[in-house]
């Protein structure tokens, strides 16, 4: 199973600052709007403690591995002439797709890491090729997965939407999708596509958002709890498991909401909301509504961080 390094860790040593941002679209949005100085200012008081990457230049070996790949694509391609195959990838994303998901695929920046499970099942089909819906912008490409986003990175192998995959039935050794369905529109439809493409015993490795709150590209519609993620997919799978690993134990979640809640606040309401302590935040909720750093988040970061959400509407006059 032959992997292609996309990007690399930043330092000192090898710091550049256009490879910085394209690897990093916000810090690029930063420093266009003037709130940044510079790429290298970024990484000397942020990047360098958070991990940032820099983009590398793309490699003959990287484009032979694509174009070999593309050449195995193409035959468990269905949708015709509705698929335009360019230099890099197979372009399914049509005009009427757009339309019917609501795609927009501007200033797109989905970037996961694979964890273990993930690079385990690789290795068990790397003679066959496995399937990853809504992949973002990889950091490595792999040479057995089938890269499938809608948006043009250089690692995408196919663009199109989950909920209207363009292959054939049965193709696929297995399919991963990791932190995408609850960004479609559809995800029982998006799940029933994926189901389709997997070979009769073939694996499949899907995780969805449940107590996070709202973030992604393009849209964020649905979160799962472990039942509602297991009803996707039976009975066309038999569900060996629904577990939670490392990367999604509830400390992230906790830590999650806690930092975009302070985040949201303006002083002095956010010092009140540091300096409390978890058996403050114990009592009935109710009982902290007319605190400040209660009151002061925004409505746009209290529907960021809802406990629910209410909606309200009226049927439309259709005469």
């Amino acid at each position: 199973m032959a992997s292609y390094p996309l990007e690399a860790l930043a330092s000192d040593a090898n710091f550049d600052e256009a490879a910085y941002l394209a690897a990093n679209p916000d810090v690029a949005r930063a420093v266009s709007d003037g709130s940044m100085p510079s790429a290298l200012a970024h990484f000397r008081k942020f990047g360098l403690r958070e991990g940032r990457r820099l983009r590398m230049p793309l490699t003959d070996a990287f484009r032979d591995a694509k174009a070999r790949k593309l050449a195995r694509i193409e035959p468990l391609l269905r949708m015709g002439d509705a698929c335009v195959r360019t230099s890099r990838f197979f372009d399914c994303l049509t005009d009427e797709l757009r339309q019917q998901f609501q795609i927009d695929d501007g200033g797109a920046e989905s970037s996961n890491d694979y964890d273990g499970d993930a690079l385990a099942l690789f290795e068990r089909h790397r003679d066959g090729l496995v399937l990853d819906v809504g992949a973002g912008r990889r950091s490595t490409y792999i040479d057995n997965v089938v890269n499938f986003e809608i948006a043009p990175f250089e690692s995408t192998d196919v663009r199109g939407v989950a909920e209207r995959l363009p292959f054939v039935d049965a193709c696929f050794d297995a399919v991963v999708s990791i932190a995408v369905l609850e960004h479609v529109r559809d995800p029982v439809g998006a799940a029933a596509e994926i189901v389709r493409v997997l070979k009769p015993g073939g694996e499949l490795m899907c995780c969805v958002a449940f107590l996070q709150p709202l973030h992604g590209y393009p849209h964020h519609y649905f979160n799962m709890t472990h039942t509602g993620l297991r009803s996707l997919f039976e009975p066309g799978v038999h569900v060996e498991r629904v577990t939670t690993p490392d990367s999604t134990l509830p400390i992230f979640s906790l830590t999650w909401i806690l930092q975009r809640w302070a985040n949201g606040l303006t002083e002095p309401a956010r010092r009140e909301f540091l300096s409390l302590t978890v058996s403050d935040l114990l009592g009935p909720p109710a009982s902290y509504l007319d605190r400040g750093w209660v009151r002061g988040l925004s409505a746009e970061k209290n529907l960021e961080l809802a406990s629910a959400c209410v909606l309200y509407g009226r049927k439309r006059d259709e005469r």
